[in-house]
């Protein structure tokens, strides 16, 4: 495979998304990696509609019978913005342990960068790869591909 990303063995690679996380470990070495799961995280994040029912709040602006209305909050933004932070802390508390010396960062392009926002230098220095694409639902083979030959 030719490929500019070059994952040691024991590599780390996590695929996520919103809502679900898939952290992979490079079984094989450089040349001919061999990505196997060894832990998935998920979270249930109904779409906004569903997580809010209440209407968006109105704002007085003042003495005079104007009023503003309060944009709605965007439940299914929030958790997926948690859920990155999570999964930054996780990172951290392994990277932390020693469990892995490089990492490949997958996700979609919202994701990745509240990721990015809140990694610890101490992970961000063992990123060897970004790459902005939701993989989540791909199958193991599919993900290496792209992240190998296609990177």
């Amino acid at each position: 495979m030719s490929s500019s990303i070059r994952l040691k063995h024991d590599g780390w690679i996590v695929v996520a998304d919103g809502a679900k996380a898939l952290f992979l470990r490079n079984e094989g070495d450089e040349k001919f990696p061999n990505l196997e799961i060894f832990k998935k995280k998920e979270q249930d994040n109904p779409a906004t509609h569903d997580q809010g029912t209440d209407r968006p709040g109105r704002l007085s602006d003042g003495p005079g019978a104007h009023r503003s209305a309060v944009a709605e909050t965007d439940w299914h933004a929030l958790a997926e913005d948690r859920f990155a932070s999570e999964l930054s802390d996780i990172l951290y508390k392994r990277a932390h342990k020693g469990d892995f010396s490089q990492l490949v960062l997958v996700a979609a392009p919202s994701v990745l960068g509240e990721i990015r926002k809140n990694l610890h230098k101490e992970v961000a220095s063992k990123v060897i790869a970004e790459i902005d694409k939701d993989l989540t639902n791909h199958e193991i083979g599919d993900i290496e591909t792209i992240v190998f030959e296609k990177s």
